[in-house]
């Protein structure tokens, strides 16, 4: 076969580590000083740890007198009481013709929900596991305005804490991202064609991003957040190479629809990972249009960069009702034949079982992400919100149930002991 010469010149390589390391490079030089307001990697790192304690965000809560200190001892008795469900039982009551012991976790679907955007939705949750044997979420999505909900009698040092206590990741979707007003082609539903280029993070924003970023860090713990624009990425790859310890999950809203974007994105998280080869993009959604063929000749690309391991696939098996994709739209079927050869992908759960959604007067809709909760309160709609998240839940625990029918793993909140 005829060598194109794909490979990278040594000259180029030499040329591209000259500007990144010159001294007055402007862009980078940007990014020194939005960090240098910090301290230093060291000092910024070491207060995030501190401030991301379970003890440490208890305490804030206390000082506001906020309600749900009380919420995050009963969960920690939920915990240590062992109440949630093991997943030997689960396996037992759900697929009794297998023994529990085999299911091969190391292609394990991650069970995934989004959005989860109040505390008490969590507490719901939970106690509907409780009551009902069911399995809890290993990763939580979150989409909530960050200043509304920091000021929102803790609820954000609420769910930093309650995802620690119950063993799960979470991430947050920063308040620096076109929606706020800076992207001249959004303004609502009626300008949605301005998503066809992305949220969008113009001019500035990238460094406010990242500014935001270390705010949330230092101050809560907040070590993962959504990244939805190619310059936020990019600037998440220089932090994290520069030593803070911020990760990222890349949001369907970038559009990569094809194993080429992915082959791009993964080759940037490759040249830009620390000397341990650690690299900060630890979940990347594709877009809802991939087909599970076209999701799994990526995971060979991410396979082929030395990634599996990392970069954990986080693939829709349910969208909201309204507003993103056609309906219906289930991809479960799809998973279960995914997970049989790729390993670290997830199962995001982000509406109802279309056969639940379509009988809803209020369907899950993904514009309910972006309304203020006071507007939420006045119009009487909370109900029927936590009604959509909850029937999330259910689709989570209907694909946990069909993974295990299918002699399959999942991974769920670590609080379900084995």
């Amino acid at each position: 076969m005829q060598n194109f010469g794909f490979q990278i010149g040594e000259d180029t390589v030499r040329q591209l580590n000259a500007f990144l390391s010159d001294p007055g490079n402007g862009a980078i030089g940007d990014l020194k000083r939005v960090v240098a307001k910090y301290g230093s990697v060291s000092e910024i790192n070491e207060r995030a740890r501190e401030s991301g304690k379970v003890e440490s965000l208890v305490k804030k809560l206390e000082r506001m007198n906020s309600p749900y200190v009380k919420d995050l001892e009963w969960l920690a008795e939920i915990r240590d009481e062992g109440k949630l469900v093991s997943l030997s039982d689960y396996r037992a009551r759900v697929n009794p013709g297998r023994p529990s012991w085999d299911y091969d976790h190391s292609r394990a679907a991650t069970l995934e929900i989004s959005a989860m955007q109040y505390f008490p939705w969590l507490l719901a949750e939970v106690r509907q596991c409780v009551e009902k044997g069911e399995v809890l979420p290993g990763r939580f999505i979150r989409v909530r305005k960050m200043k509304e909900q920091e000021a929102d009698g803790g609820d954000l040092p609420a769910v930093r804490a309650a995802t620690k206590i119950l063993g799960a990741s979470c991430v947050e979707t920063l308040d620096t991202k076109g929606v706020d007003g800076s992207n001249i082609h959004l303004g609502g539903p009626e300008t949605i064609t301005g998503y066809f280029g992305g949220i969008g993070q113009p001019n500035s924003h990238p460094l406010r991003w990242v500014e935001e970023a270390l705010y949330y860090y230092v101050n809560y713990g907040v070590d993962e957040v959504l990244n939805i624009n190619p310059g936020t990425v990019f600037l998440g790859y220089l932090l994290y190479r520069m030593g803070v310890d911020i990760r990222f999950k890349i949001s369907v809203f970038m559009g990569n629809d094809n194993p080429y974007a992915v082959l791009w994105t993964l080759l940037a998280a490759r040249m830009f990972a620390r000397e341990d080869g650690s690299t900060p993009l630890a979940g990347f959604n594709l877009s809802n249009s991939i087909d599970d063929a076209h999701l799994a000749k990526s995971a060979e690309i991410r396979r082929s960069l030395g990634l599996e391991d990392q970069v954990r696939i986080e693939h829709h098996i349910t969208e909201t009702w309204k507003s993103i994709v056609r309906q219906p739209y289930n991809r479960r079927d799809g998973l279960l034949e995914l997970v049989k050869t790729v390993p670290n992908i997830s199962a995001k759960h982000e509406g109802g079982n279309p056969e639940d959604e379509q009988t809803l007067a209020h369907p899950s809709d993904i514009l309910d992400y972006f309304r203020e909760k006071k507007e939420i309160e006045s119009s009487g709609e909370m109900d029927a919100l936590t009604r959509n998240y909850l029937l999330k839940h259910k689709a989570v625990n209907d694909t946990a149930a069909a993974l295990t029918k299918a002699g399959l793993s999942f991974v769920a909140a670590g609080a379900h002991r084995l």
